[in-house]
């Protein structure tokens, strides 16, 4: 279905009124062009998952690929590509719609994202952003009825268009790297080259217990616990624990040589299902029972959103991740005793990414990439964030979550869409990503057009 189609049958809701987003660039380099943009077109794709993939308290059975087209006044054609993940993005609207309303919702907000961009030239995509941004959010609210609607439904919309935007923000400027793409600002918090980054395996509701063990004798030897199950607080609690207790009894005595201690890493994400501080130390004191609280590195968006406790008193790290929107959120959760940034800009836009990063490094705090399940070629635009981090405390390396393998049916036809299929740094060895000089030479393909998702705009002509 291309977008033509699409709008044509797609109705739209009341208004609302604005966000008060931050107008203010943080973009400063030399002379750029002026972009213009004259033509735009998106489609999709629906990929189906081996078994429901649970998080949030919800259920995922399929994901949608969008491919966002732009072409510029100079003639320059760039396509930006997306995983939409609704139940990331506001599980309240996840939870009253059916899944297909929801991504349907979700593609009438990038294909709003468009229209905003052709109407508005820009020198950067930072700048791009802060421009779209504030109309994007009303439209958004009035497409989907949802005046509350998280920013984070918004954000994701706008990964393809804004992909597409530093594709071609990149080919006007004649940037042929990513390193030489960062914008003069960002490029101290993204100046490592990390030669290993560590893969973050994630464990969600239901997974058999055999697939870890399995996992773990392959190499991996970091594991993302999903938390927060679906039910009222004590039930999701009670089933939080038992989860953890059955995880450690398959894990607690294996080794590992990547570690200080030859010891496995777990992490949780509860994608903000606790309410309260007082469960969550709950949950840590059932680790300490069971001897778990030891593998424990961090432990990602605990809380609530609006739960505004310190948490710097709870004896590990915690990293924020669906809570930070802005520079002033995660200034705000570092107040409150946050000691990690999960950098997404595979479901928050690589633009809001590098501002977080930004921030983080000049406040000393380590930062990661989580994945979004997404596909293939966009796990190499969140490697590209990943390898330029400090180092994570504890492992000495950088860190990227990807589960994108163990959740898609068609996850080894969806391999061969990458430009660079194949290549050494496209897979995983004893649960790392090697990095040599070709990943950095090629910026691990996003350069590279993918023939798949370029056919989607070709298709009639």
């Amino acid at each position: 279905m291309n977008r033509r189609s699409f709008i044509k049958n797609a109705g739209l809701m009341a208004a609302f009124s604005g966000t008060g987003w931050n107008k203010t660039s943080f973009f400063a380099t030399p002379i750029m062009k002026n972009i213009t943009i004259t033509t735009i077109d998106a489609d999709f794709e629906r990929e189906k998952l081996i078994r429901p993939f649970g998080f949030k308290g919800g259920y995922l059975t399929e994901l949608w690929q969008v491919a966002s087209r732009i072409q510029a006044e100079s003639g320059l054609a760039t396509t930006g590509i997306a995983t939409q993940s609704v139940l990331y993005g506001d599980a309240d609207l996840f939870a009253s719609h059916t899944e297909a309303e929801g991504n349907a919702l979700m593609f009438l907000v990038v294909n709003k994202a468009l229209e905003l961009i052709r109407q508005n030239p820009f020198k950067d995509p930072i700048a791009l952003l802060e421009a779209i941004f504030p109309e994007l959010v009303r439209e958004a609210k009035r497409i989907t009825g949802k005046a509350d609607l998280n920013l984070n439904f918004v954000y994701n919309a706008l990964i393809s268009t804004d992909n597409a935007a530093w594709l071609m923000y990149a080919a006007e400027n004649k940037y042929k790297t990513f390193d030489e793409m960062i914008p003069a600002p960002y490029k101290e918090a993204l100046s490592h080259k990390n030669r290993q980054v560590a893969v973050i395996y994630q464990v969600p509701y239901g997974m058999p217990v055999l697939d870890l063990t399995k996992a773990a004798a392959e190499g991996y030897f970091v594991f993302k616990i999903k938390t927060g199950y679906p039910g009222s607080q004590t039930e999701m609690l009670q089933k939080d624990m038992e989860r953890l207790s059955q995880v450690h009894a398959a894990l607690k005595d294996l080794r590992t040589d990547r570690t200080p201690n030859s010891k496995l890493i777990y992490t949780m994400d509860a994608n903000g299902r606790y309410e309260r501080k007082e469960l969550l130390q709950r949950y840590l004191d059932h680790a300490r029972k069971i001897g778990a609280f030891e593998h424990i590195l961090f432990y990602e968006e605990p809380l609530a959103e609006h739960n505004d406790e310190n948490v710097s008193d709870l004896g590990i790290r915690m990293a924020a991740d669906e809570s930070i929107h802005t520079e002033a959120d995660a200034t705000k959760r570092i107040e409150q005793g946050y000691g990690a940034m999960v950098l997404k800009g595979i479901a928050k836009t690589l633009s809001i990414s590098m501002k977080i990063a930004k921030l983080a490094a000049e406040n000393q705090i380590p930062c990661l990439c989580a994945d979004l399940t997404v596909n293939p070629i966009l796990i190499d635009w969140n490697k590209n964030l990943a390898a330029r981090l400090t180092p994570f405390p504890g492992i000495n390396m950088g860190f990227i979550e990807t589960n994108g393998d163990m959740n898609y049916k068609n996850w080894k036809h969806m391999l061969g869409y990458h430009p660079y299929a194949g290549a050494t740094w496209t897979k995983t060895t004893g649960g790392i990503f090697e990095l040599g000089d070709d990943f950095y030479a090629k910026s691990g393909g996003i350069f590279d057009a993918s023939a798949h998702y370029e056919q989607m705009f070709k298709k009639g002509q």
